[in-house]
């Protein structure tokens, strides 16, 4: 056999064992459970500050105004987009600040199961 044919058949093999859970994984599912809220936050308001820059921008650019009964569309399109781009503006700082509530509530326990990974 040679080490092709048993580098294949090992990975294989590994995929029906049962993987065991380790402080390594136990620490990594941690950092990612302190990320996750913070990550979320960020792509939901920023997404959600994108489309209200894009409302507003489309008011100004385009004819929809006309389609749904506005007479004069600059004015409210000028204050939609500047909404969403302060919106997009405070996204990064919110993030921050949440993702650094979260170390501060998870760093204890973090550091105590990073150092049992350590010291192996």
């Amino acid at each position: 056999m040679n080490n092709d044919q048993e580098f294949i058949a090992q990975k294989i093999r590994t995929q029906y064992t049962e993987k065991e859970y380790t402080q390594l994984d136990a620490l990594k599912a941690l950092d990612k459970k302190v990320k996750k809220p913070a990550n979320i936050l960020a792509y939901v308001f920023g997404s959600i500050s994108a489309i209200i820059m894009g409302c507003g921008m489309s008011l100004v650019m385009t004819d929809i105004g006309s389609v749904i009964g506005m007479e004069n569309t600059m004015v409210p399109g000028i204050i939609i987009g500047i909404i969403g781009m302060l919106m997009a503006v405070v996204n990064y700082p919110m993030y921050n600040k949440v993702l650094a509530n979260r170390k501060k509530k998870y760093a204890a326990e973090i550091i105590k199961l990073s150092e049992q990974v350590l010291k192996g």
